[in-house]
C-alpha cells in the first residue's frame, strides 16, 4: 500500500511542534524543554505536598464555597500581582523586558532570553499562566496554614474588591 491510500502517517516528534508557525522563539524545541522542566517542577511540588497532607491528615475532602470563593479571588490578585503591578517588576526583572506602562500600576512586559530564563519570563509575565500555580500555593496554605491563609486571602481579596470598585468610580465619572 502506498503513502496516499494509507493516509499520513502520526508523527509525534517535537521537532514538528513548531513547523506551521513563524513564531518560533514561542514555541521551539527547546522552549518545549523548559516547560517540561517547570511542569516537572510542579507536579512534584503537588506530589509532594499532597503526601505530605496525606500523611499527616489534613487533606481535606472538599472545600467549602465560601472557602472557594475567597481562593478564587486571592488567586485572581496575586497572579496579577506577580505578572503584571509595577511594583513586583523587580522580580520579574531578570526573565522579562519591560514594554510599557499598561495603567492601573501595571506593565506590559515580554520574556527574554533562552531556555530556561525564556520559559520562566513566559510564566511569570502572564498572569493566566500564574493562576495555577498561586491557586495550588493558596490551596497547600489553606491546609497547612489556615488561618495565616485567609488572613493574606482575606487581604488580597480585599485589594481585588477594591480595584473593581475603582474602575467602577472612574466608569460613573466619565
Amino acid at each position: 500500500m502506498d503513502r496516499s491510500s494509507r493516509g499520513a502517517e502520526a508523527d509525534f516528534s517535537i521537532e514538528k511542534y513548531e513547523e506551521r508557525t513563524a513564531e518560533k522563539e514561542e514555541c521551539g524545541e527547546q522552549l518545549l524543554a523548559e516547560y517540561a522542566a517547570l511542569l516537572g517542577f510542579y507536579i512534584a511540588s503537588v506530589a509532594v505536598l499532597t503526601g505530605a497532607a496525606i500523611e499527616q491528615k489534613r487533606l481535606p475532602k472538599r472545600f467549602s464555597l465560601l472557602d472557594l470563593a475567597l481562593l478564587g479571588i486571592a488567586t485572581h490578585k496575586l497572579s496579577r500581582i506577580i505578572a503584571k503591578d509595577r511594583i513586583t517588576g523587580i522580580l520579574r526583572a531578570p526573565f522579562v523586558s519591560y514594554i510599557r506602562s499598561a495603567g492601573a500600576g501595571e506593565v506590559e512586559e515580554e520574556p527574554r532570553g533562552r531556555g530556561i530564563q525564556r520559559g520562566i519570563g513566559q510564566l511569570i509575565s502572564c498572569p493566566y499562566c500564574m493562576a495555577p500555580w498561586c491557586a495550588t500555593a493558596l490551596a497547600f496554605g489553606l491546609i497547612f496554614a489556615p488561618r495565616a491563609t485567609r488572613f493574606f486571602a482575606g487581604i488580597l481579596a480585599s485589594v481585588a474588591v477594591s480595584d473593581f470598585l475603582q474602575r467602577a468610580y472612574l466608569k460613573t465619572k466619565q
